[in-house]
């Protein structure tokens, strides 16, 4: 009895203090005709219009998927929302969540082997959803309490190739990106790879999506004439942004840059 107690307690401990953080993201949807990206975002600790702030959007894993408006905060959600970094880095971050039958990337994903094979098609256009997170985060930047300066963007695993492929779409809108464990169109990096500094993480045993997809669009980003960041786990699998997240510098890297005004 004392034991079924004390787990009882320990499970609402656990839930309270996962309501506590993922409260702090208010639920919206963005509709265009038959068409809806739920998303949630956060704002900054006595945010005020007359303020200007960074913004992050965050692109999430194909498990995430869905219409439930709370999975793609499994990963990474807390990471902005502890009081401590929200008291550090005041911004306002973005989740959208992609609907479960779609993708972020423009690609084909063949999964009869492993690694999964991956066919990149950003000439066909962007799929709906991110179409719709683009006109998103075109409307939030336009709020005269964002900052143009300080767009940053990431995202892991489905969310990292669509972090490679927005980019290529907004070369000139974000100050760095951080894609996980993702992949891209290794001749697309031209149009932004001088405009905006990068952080690519990627687990080296990853028997999900090949670390070289990643090693690819690194070496594109090299023959273009910059020089990344680039960190391989030797230890890790598919789940590189735990340690990605666990970097003293993570958050710092990312904000230390600013896009220069052209």
């Amino acid at each position: 009895m004392k034991n079924n107690l004390l787990f009882s307690l320990v499970v609402l401990v656990y839930a309270f203090g996962n309501a506590q953080w993922q409260s702090k993201y208010e639920e919206k949807m963005l509709i265009q005709g038959n068409d809806t990206l739920r998303y949630r975002i956060m704002y900054p600790k006595n945010f005020q219009e007359t303020e200007k702030y960074p913004v992050i959007l965050f692109l999430h894993g194909a498990g995430e998927r869905g219409n439930d408006n709370q999975s793609q905060l499994v990963h990474g959600g807390k990471l902005f929302a502890t009081d401590y970094l929200q008291e550090r880095y005041p911004a306002i971050v973005i989740f959208p969540q992609c609907p479960k039958e779609s993708y972020w990337s423009n690609v084909d994903v063949d999964r009869s082997t492993y690694p999964i094979h991956l066919k990149f098609k950003y000439d066909q256009g962007p799929t709906t959803p991110l179409k719709m997170v683009m006109d998103l985060l075109d409307s939030t930047i336009q709020q005269p309490y964002s900052d143009d300066n300080q767009i940053y963007l990431m995202g892991l695993s489905m969310g990292g190739m669509g972090t490679f492929e927005l980019l290529s779409r907004k070369p000139d809108t974000f100050a760095a990106a951080i894609p996980i464990c993702g992949g891209g169109d290794p001749n697309s990096v031209s149009v932004y790879a001088k405009n905006t500094p990068l952080w690519v993480f990627h687990g080296a045993q990853d028997n999900v999506v090949n670390p070289l997809q990643s090693m690819e669009m690194v070496s594109a980003l090299l023959k273009a004439g910059v020089y990344p960041k680039f960190t391989v786990y030797d230890f890790a699998n598919h789940n590189s942004w735990d340690p990605a997240f666990a970097e003293p510098d993570f958050l710092p890297w990312l904000f230390s840059h600013k896009k220069q005004n052209q």
